[in-house]
């Protein structure tokens, strides 16, 4: 269904001031113990979040430097580390199905370790996210 690093464009993630569905990337981290997707998402707003060193915990705006990842998100890419609760599993496969959820592309296994050891370690991070990401970091 989905498998860590993959990056999906969510075609109504939230509703904007005027109550218009607005899409938003994401990219899929982990899968928990209990099938749902620990996901964070993509920003092209840098808001004083470095390009080096890619991986950035500080304040206001933690985040993870990906640059141009291609295809629609042609421009410059973080994944932003500020918390965010674990994508249901069951919600998911309903919105791949439905086309919600569109797979736009993968990162590459090199920044994906990277992306998730960073993740892993950001304060915003629970504990449970943290080892189902350890988890998946371990595996690849």
């Amino acid at each position: 269904m989905a498998s860590p690093g993959e990056i999906f464009r969510h075609g109504s993630f939230y509703l904007d001031e005027h109550g218009r569905w607005q899409a938003k990337y994401l990219v899929v981290l982990a899968t928990t113990p209990a099938r749902d997707f620990v996901f964070r998402l993509l920003t092209s707003r840098q808001r004083d979040r470095p390009q080096d060193p890619p991986c950035f915990h500080g304040d206001p705006f933690p985040g993870f430097y990906v640059g141009l990842v291609g295809g629609p998100l042609d421009s410059e890419t973080w994944i932003d580390l500020r918390p965010s609760e674990d994508y249901d599993g069951q919600s998911f496969a309903a919105d791949l199905r439905a086309g919600t959820l569109q797979r736009i592309c993968a990162l590459p296994v090199e920044m994906l370790r990277a992306l998730l050891d960073c993740t892993a370690r950001a304060p915003d991070t629970t504990n449970q996210q943290s080892t189902a990401i350890r988890d998946q970091l371990a595996k690849i």
